[in-house]
């Protein structure tokens, strides 16, 4: 399938551009002392994690439904966001120990050179390459775990950012300035991981995605032969909708043109939602 592909290869890339960025950013860090680049080094060891993960819960949500799941497989990429965002939550707690740690003790002092501009910079252009790449796979084939997966590390060129920023004053001697950046890269993460966790908590619960109710009622109002409906549900689960809904005909109508009123809304929810969409629609006689 040719959506499987893509969303593999671009979660597949984001793995590798995350293995090379940590070796590189962990060398650099460990050299210099940087504790702005040792955590954006741990950062990135977790965006490997995350994007491991991404790439195995891709490739099992897009499995079609089987016996023992009967409405497949994508709640795979909410869990995978979700866990994106503890594991986040866990590396902002370090970093921000670490930095006040430095801070209230006053040893700052770092080794500033060439190799700590080059690794930031690095690190920025290879985060917004897969950030773009990651995003436009995202919203081509409505992937949550892609998604999340481009928030992150759009979030890193933030995060790089402000670590550079702090190199940038250590070079004129203010070394505490490297501690403060540190802090503010944990804070832009924590910030972006609570909204993941969010999303990824409200697909689990079954929250109906925000407007999706109007926009399904909107197309059963606009369907001719629809008198009025009722219990209409709708969740989400990874890239998928899941609707159900009853609706009203009059009561003199036949089973089969009952049954292409149904079957004309289940079609046009299809064109709004996706062809793989699961749709249930139940027709009432209408008092």
């Amino acid at each position: 399938m040719e959506s499987h592909k893509e969303k593999s290869r671009v979660a597949i890339l984001s793995v590798y551009a995350a293995v090379l960025l940590v070796l590189f950013k962990a060398v650099v860090g460990i050299a210099t002392g940087s504790l702005g680049i040792l955590s954006e080094a741990l950062h990135s060891a977790l965006d490997f994690v995350s994007a491991a993960i991404t790439y195995v819960s891709v490739k099992i949500s897009d499995k079609p439904a089987d016996r023992d799941h009967n409405f497949g497989h994508g709640k795979v990429e909410n869990l995978s966001a979700l866990s994106e965002a503890l594991l986040l939550f866990i590396t902002c707690g370090w970093i921000i120990w670490e930095a006040l740690s430095r801070l209230l003790s006053g040893e700052t002092h770092i080794e500033v050179g060439f190799w700590s501009f080059a690794v930031v910079c690095v690190s920025i252009a290879v985060d917004v390459t897969r950030s773009r790449s990651l995003m436009k796979a995202a919203k081509k084939y409505n992937s949550q775990a892609l998604e999340a997966d481009a928030l992150h590390f759009s979030t890193d060129i933030w995060s790089s950012a402000v670590v550079l920023l702090g190199l940038i004053c250590a070079s004129f001697g203010l070394y505490w300035a490297d501690s403060v950046a540190a802090l503010g890269v944990a804070f832009i993460v924590i910030w972006i991981s609570a909204r993941l966790a969010k999303r990824a908590i409200n697909q689990l619960v079954d929250k109906a995605p925000d407007g999706m109710r109007e926009v399904i009622a909107k197309i059963i109002r606009q369907t001719d032969g629809v008198e009025k409906w009722h219990a209409l549900r709708v969740r989400s689960a990874g890239a998928e909708y899941e609707v159900d809904v009853n609706i009203h005909v009059k009561r003199n109508l036949s089973i089969v043109e009952a049954h292409e009123i149904a079957e004309n809304v289940e079609n046009r929810m299809k064109e709004r939602l996706g062809k793989k969409a699961l749709i249930n629609v139940h027709v009432e006689p209408d008092d």
